[in-house]
């Protein structure tokens, strides 16, 4: 592993062009107010995790096309008054995982929303249900990708404005404190929501996956971007059309209609989601208050433990 993008002064100004499809806003209107159609149905069911300190709930709400997703919240057992929210998204195939892994941010005093990810948790514990939309390469990057309203992405963005909400639902969590945070996978879904759902008083995106798509997919052959790779070695009469849907996907569209503060971060050796990538979703986020944390000699895991020690800086900045 080594430097292999841009030199980081070049990655500090990396702007793109932009590829927002002009039907983009009205696309994703369309399709928040199709998931609202279904009751959102948050339930929170008591769960003994065997932690004294911290209460648990069993989380399962109303997903895109009202199907149930599942989740964790994590609760101080000590509390007065609402409280701020920290929702969290996954990397890939990874799922809700188990209560004791996350304990840092109820253990700071905020309420921890885990969202699992429909038809993933292979690579974690999860209650992931199933989801398919047709035959794809394995993996979802291609599961109806050439088509917008059925490419998967489509459904779990949705059911990550969906967590949002149902944290919102919950009596003791303050609906205007919600910070949106995730890594890889995760800081994608992070994106799409900062940029989807109003109100939010940060996110904090990861090595996000899920951004600058063409990019990706030209300067590394790591996985989980060589499954688009793939699709379009077998089928390259579809290139054009892949990336069309993929702009309605993309972090960098996300990011730029994204007002909240925002801490990005970012390996500069991150051979799975290429720093040029991140910067072009770093340097196109509409905040004025936005920061990247930089891991010069990193790869995927970013900061790693180190990098928990900025966000919960963050979070208490923006929470309080």
């Amino acid at each position: 592993m080594a430097l292999f993008d841009f030199a980081r002064a070049e990655l500090e100004t990396y702007q793109p062009t932009r590829d927002e499809q002009p039907d983009y806003d009205a696309f994703w209107a369309a399709t928040l107010a199709s998931v609202r159609e279904h009751d959102l149905g948050a339930t929170f069911t008591p769960y003994d995790a065997g932690l004294t300190e911290i209460e648990t709930f069993d989380v399962s709400f109303a997903g895109w096309n009202g199907e149930p997703v599942k989740g964790w919240l994590l609760l101080p057992a000590h509390r007065a008054g609402t409280l701020g929210c920290v929702v969290q998204y996954h990397g890939y195939n990874g799922g809700r995982g188990l209560v004791h892994q996350y304990l840092m941010y109820a253990a700071a005093g905020y309420a921890h929303l885990l969202m699992d990810t429909r038809g993933q948790g292979g690579g974690d514990t999860g209650d992931a249900h199933a989801d398919a939309s047709g035959p794809h390469v394995a993996g979802y990057m291609t599961d109806g990708i050439l088509d917008k309203d059925v490419y998967y992405y489509r459904r779990l963005m949705s059911d990550a404005v969906r967590a949002v909400e149902t944290a919102r639902a919950h009596p003791d969590v303050d609906p205007d404190r919600i910070v949106v945070a995730g890594g890889s996978q995760g800081g994608g879904l992070t994106l799409a929501a900062a940029g989807l759902v109003d109100g939010l008083a940060g996110s904090m995106p990861d090595v996000p996956f899920l951004c600058h798509y063409r990019r990706a997919t030209e300067i590394v052959d790591t996985a989980p971007y060589s499954e688009i790779q793939a699709y379009c070695r077998t089928r390259p009469e579809d290139i054009e059309r892949v990336f069309t849907t993929l702009s309605y996907f993309d972090g960098v569209n996300f990011a730029a209609h994204a007002g909240a503060p925002t801490l990005y971060s970012v390996g500069l050796m991150d051979m799975v989601c290429p720093p040029s990538t991140v910067y072009a979703a770093y340097n196109h986020h509409a905040s004025t208050d936005k920061a990247i944390e930089v891991y010069p000699y990193n790869g995927h895991e970013g900061g790693a433990a180190r990098h928990e020690v900025a966000k919960l800086a963050f979070v208490r900045r923006v929470l309080g």
